[in-house]
């Protein structure tokens, strides 16, 4: 649905009849309907809700048994918050393209950065690759990508930054070209420290069943420290350095996964 109505009529004015129920609002707004039920989201990707919802943190010692069964990740837990209750609620990340997408009694692994919110029907575990999480079982979840996302079947190569999961499929190999690497580009790489790594030179290779999802761009999604204000002036709690900011302790969960580059 065009975010415009019928030309001289202005913009499509959203309330909560209106608004769709596990839709897209547009391509970079996803609604969630929750009726006495309850939703994992990533912090920070809530934009705006109607209606009678609680966000607790997945340490909450009323969550306990929801954790138990639906999240084991003890490295992302500190940017994780279960949403709970009755109403609509709007995720958005940065005017990235948001999707949605079912699993069946499958088994996907996402890029952690890229996925934002999932039924508890599904468990999410910790994935063996760095840098991505897996999710299991049947329900939806609530995925951002920098472009549409293409779905592609192997066997396949792929440029690392592209990549943004893979569903029913064994993990990646690496695969270098060394011919690539050892000719000209990679004698000047080599003499300038210039150039860096490309898909050209690294790809990650897919080879089974099951299916890979790329971005349609080799442009990573920038990261950024969620489960903390942003650091800017006129924000409350926004960091070290601005009214209210409290500093961070070393060896919160969440600086160990970005220490650790996960």
């Amino acid at each position: 649905m065009s975010p415009y109505g019928t030309p001289g009529t202005g913009p499509v004015v959203h309330d909560p009849v209106t608004l769709p129920a596990d839709d897209n609002v547009d391509p970079y707004t996803f609604c969630v309907e929750l009726k006495g039920t309850q939703w994992f989201m990533q912090k920070g990707k809530m934009i705006a809700y109607y209606g009678a919802i609680d966000f607790n943190g997945v340490g909450h010692g009323r969550l306990d048994r929801l954790v138990r069964t639906s999240f084991h990740s003890p490295l992302h837990a500190s940017d994780w918050v279960v949403a709970e209750g009755s109403g609509k609620m709007l995720l958005a990340d940065r005017a990235f393209d948001v999707n949605s997408y079912d699993l069946a009694d499958g088994n996907l692994t996402i890029r952690s950065g890229n996925l934002l919110a999932f039924q508890p029907s599904l468990s999410l575990k910790q994935s063996i690759v760095p840098g991505f999480l897996t999710l299991i079982g049947t329900g939806k979840f609530v995925a951002a990508s920098n472009g549409p996302v293409v779905f592609m079947e192997p066997p396949i190569r792929v440029d690392p930054q592209a990549l943004v999961g893979w569903a029913d499929c064994p993990s990646p190999c690496h695969h270098y070209d060394h011919g690539y690497m050892t000719g000209v580009m990679g004698g000047l790489r080599a003499m300038t420290g210039l150039g860096g790594a490309s898909g050209e030179e690294h790809q990650f290779e897919f080879v089974g069943a099951g299916t890979v999802l790329l971005q349609s761009s080799e442009a990573l999604m920038a990261e950024q420290a969620t489960g903390a204000p942003p650091n800017e002036p006129g924000v409350p709690g926004g960091g070290p350095g601005q009214p209210g900011g409290a500093p961070r302790l070393p060896g919160q969960l969440g600086d160990l996964q970005r220490r650790f580059g996960l």
